[in-house]
């Protein structure tokens, strides 16, 4: 592997990182990134894909003493059953949908500008959640993960699925959602990250069994690098942004996506970037 496909793989797997978690969408980042770098095509898709497993493992290593729990009490502890139940609930609208509408998804919306728009409009609708807040503040129904019912896990993985669109945001959505749906600011953000697990990991399987044909031996360096980074960058994210919410609203991930978004399309249609699909 040259150097030069070296520095992509790496440059992708800390924007995948930095971004996973926050609302400000990995997916959208991942192309826009992938088109300046001039680093596209098929099998960068499923790169794109699979090095979202090192954002993942870095959630299992920051949860991991929550994680082990939950295993020992699989079979013992209802509160660790509950648990594991609404996780599937919460996986599976996303799922079910990906894998009936992600081909015709991938095909349309997997390009600069769409993305573009939809960073905008998830920044308006973050906006206008974080004014309804403000205005109108009502005491959060549920102030813990282990509060949750089987409707609140039903409710914040129909969010999820809007994340199927690029630019969207999974974490934004299932974050936002959750809070709308009233969960407190911190049991929606840790519910996101845990959400991530089953997501993410499943995403990553499916896409390296269903594009296996396109890949070889010589690009686990590609993909290790990217993975490697996700996980250190993800992990930081992590860490940062549960004490960024203790203090701090979203409302300054809503800018960025609006001003972000604008800036792609202003550079798209000025011809300053040429942006790839």
């Amino acid at each position: 592997m040259d150097v030069a496909l070296a520095l992509k793989a790496l440059i992708m797997g800390l924007v995948e990182g930095f971004t996973e978690f926050l609302p400000i969408s990995s997916t959208g980042h991942l192309i826009l990134a992938g088109s300046l770098l001039d680093f596209t095509g098929p099998k960068v898709k499923v790169f794109e894909i699979a090095i979202q497993a090192g954002a993942m493992l870095a959630v299992c290593w920051e949860y991991r003493a929550r994680i082990a729990s939950v295993f020992a009490g699989l079979f013992s502890d209802d509160k660790a059953q509950r648990f594991v139940i609404n996780l599937v609930i919460a996986f599976m609208p996303a799922a079910v949908l990906g894998f009936l509408f992600s081909k015709a998804i991938k095909a349309t919306l997997f390009s600069p500008l769409p993305v573009a728009l939809a960073f905008i409009l998830g920044g308006l609708v973050i906006l206008w959640v974080e004014r309804r807040h403000k205005l109108a503040p009502i005491a959060a129904r549920v102030d813990s993960v282990d509060d949750m019912t089987a409707l609140d896990a039903l409710k914040v993985g129909c969010a999820q699925a809007f994340a199927l669109f690029p630019g969207t945001s999974r974490s934004g959505a299932t974050i936002i959602g959750g809070m709308l749906f009233g969960l407190s600011r911190k049991a929606a953000t840790e519910f996101s990250f845990f959400l991530a697990i089953p997501t993410l990991f499943s995403a990553t399987v499916y896409s390296l069994y269903k594009e296996r044909d396109l890949l070889s031996m010589a690009d686990l360096p590609m993909f290790g690098i990217g993975t490697v980074a996700a996980f250190a960058s993800a992990f930081l994210c992590v860490r940062w942004l549960l004490r960024y919410i203790s203090s701090h609203d979203f409302t300054i991930f809503a800018w960025y996506r609006i001003v972000f978004g604008f800036i792609v399309i202003a550079s798209a249609y000025s011809g300053m970037v040429a942006w790839a699909d």
